[in-house]
């Protein structure tokens, strides 16, 4: 099937790139599932488990310029129909891992295989979508954080009843499937599109910096500083929120909401990918309106929040299943929020592979998540949860006391394309 440039041509493509997303979720938000069925069948360790987490978000984001690269070259639909044979193969030996190297080669395979699905797609929709960057991304991003709504229950029914091991050949190759078919359907724009003046709301740059400029410059690194410290966080409570709520005893525990009712961990990690989903678009269309660096701090500082309250009253099984919602509904907006900014502040040329040497700070903080099973084994989740409460709060102050400053001075210094009406979020 192939789209002319039509109007109608790059929401078309942000559909599929969204679906792409989807099928892919599964590999970072559902293995949390998976976890405890594993130790409890080989007594490896939650930390030796996690690192196959550790090893899959590493390999899926610090190989994604390369991966760009190709996407840029070749075009997106090669990359992903080599993603979506990739994700599938990773879970066929998930299903059939008996040592923990197999279950790292697993990891390493998925990694490859979701990075080429997600980095391809945020990097079209960036390339379509040059006037409304934060809307796209966070559309594109958003079906990689909901995705997993759809199938955490099948999947925790199919776990519980089948075991583990049908549940990760199953879902494996029915998601890579599907990606590989999507693939055929994804191109990028034919020409450059244009930004169009009376749609800017932010200012953007006017030179389309390479990869090699874009990382010799300091707010490429304060960006990068920041999305590690946010990312640490999130993927700490995404990889461990099934031991949490084992931990807490809330797991089991039926809670009744919304005319529903199952286990309060299956209902959390559920409503998680839905606030998760809804929150990466919401907060890229506000960032387009009010700015990015205010927009994070908002939703750094509400991470900060939830965090605290989950702390504080996480072993009631209400407040857990809505205090993880509201968490994963403000941390999920870093993937819309910083390849918008990267786009306005080295330009749409480069997007895709620049978008994705930032996305390797993702590979950098999913170190912490073996890190955070250690510490709370030694400490309690108390500790962990100090350290993701400071770590957004410094990263709210780095946003609107160093990053915006420092990006408004690059832009000014580079001639930025200056926005047809700023409306200016004042903070009280």
């Amino acid at each position: 099937m192939e789209l002319q440039d039509s109007p109608s041509a790059k929401w078309w493509q942000l559909a599929f790139g969204v679906l792409c997303m989807a099928m892919i979720a599964n590999l970072q938000y559902g293995w949390t599932l998976f976890v405890d069925p594993i130790d409890a069948k080989f007594h490896w360790g939650r930390a030796a488990i996690q690192f196959a987490f550790t090893i899959f978000v590493a390999t899926e984001t610090w190989l994604v310029p390369i991966e760009a690269w190709f996407v840029d070259r070749y075009g997106p639909r090669l990359v992903v129909c080599f993603g979506g044979m990739m994700i599938a193969l990773a879970w066929l030996l998930n299903s059939q891992a008996t040592s923990l190297p197999m279950l790292y080669l697993a990891a390493v395979i998925g990694g490859i295989g979701a990075g080429s699905v997600y980095g391809t797609c945020v990097g079209n929709a960036l390339k379509w979508f040059p006037h409304r960057r934060g809307l796209a991304a966070g559309a594109t991003a958003a079906g990689f954080g909901a995705g997993a709504a759809v199938t955490v229950v099948p999947i925790a029914k199919m776990i519980a009843t089948s075991g583990y091991q049908d549940a990760f050949l199953y879902f494996g190759l029915g998601q890579g499937a599907i990606v590989m078919v999507l693939s055929v359907l994804l191109r990028k724009p034919s020409v450059a599109v244009p930004v169009q003046r009376k749609s800017l709301r932010l200012p953007q740059t006017k030179i389309d910096r390479s990869p090699r400029e874009a990382v010799r410059t300091p707010v490429f690194w304060v960006m990068y500083a920041i999305f590690v410290m946010v990312a640490s966080g999130g993927l700490m409570a995404a990889a461990q929120i099934a031991p949490i709520a084992h931990d807490f005893k809330v797991a089991d525990v039926p809670v009744s909401l919304f005319g529903l009712q199952m286990a309060a961990l299956t209902f959390a990690i559920s409503l998680d990918r839905i606030f998760d989903g809804f929150g990466r678009p919401f907060f890229g269309f506000i960032s387009d309106n009010i700015g990015r660096e205010n927009t994070m701090f908002i939703a750094f500082s509400t991470a900060a929040l939830a965090i605290i309250v989950l702390l504080t009253y996480g072993s009631q099984p209400l407040v857990f299943v809505f205090a993880t919602a509201v968490y994963f509904g403000v941390f999920g907006e870093i993937y819309s929020l910083f390849p918008a900014t990267c786009g306005d502040t080295f330009g749409s040329k480069f997007a895709t592979t620049n978008a994705g040497l930032l996305y390797t700070a993702k590979g950098t903080a999913s170190f912490l998540v073996p890190i955070a099973s250690i510490i709370s084994a030694a400490y309690g989740w108390s500790a962990v949860f100090a350290i993701i409460i400071g770590l957004n709060i410094v990263a709210a102050a780095l946003a609107m006391l160093v990053l915006k400053p420092m990006r408004a001075r690059y832009l000014s210094d580079d001639g930025a394309i200056e926005p047809a009406k700023i409306q200016p979020m004042r903070l009280a």
